[in-house]
């Protein structure tokens, strides 16, 4: 049987880097953190966070299981939260590389 078409965009962080073997980040600058916020239903906020080691595209975060970040009752501690937890993978990627 025919697997069905997925109609959601698939997202592709670095298309120029297809097929690239694992290499690990050496510095922070080899680390993209983006960090947000966005509305929870409890009328609070959540952290949005998406990691991405440069050296080869992957993405470290988030990950199937990753915790919610917050909920926050103020927007830029939700944001600040985040930008903490990216800060705390890109160390860890820094001591022991997810290859």
């Amino acid at each position: 049987m025919k697997e069905p078409v997925s109609r959601r965009a698939k997202l592709v962080l670095f298309p120029w880097k297809k097929n690239v073997s694992a290499k690990p980040g050496l510095t922070d600058d080899d680390y993209a953190i983006y960090a947000s916020y966005r509305p929870h239903v409890s009328g609070a906020f959540v952290g949005t966070l998406k990691v991405v080691r440069l050296t080869d595209g992957r993405l470290l975060y988030p990950f199937d299981g990753a915790e919610e970040i917050g909920p926050f009752t103020l927007k830029d501690d939700a944001k600040n939260a985040a930008q903490a937890r990216g800060k705390e993978i890109v160390e860890a990627d820094l001591r022991m590389p997810e290859l």
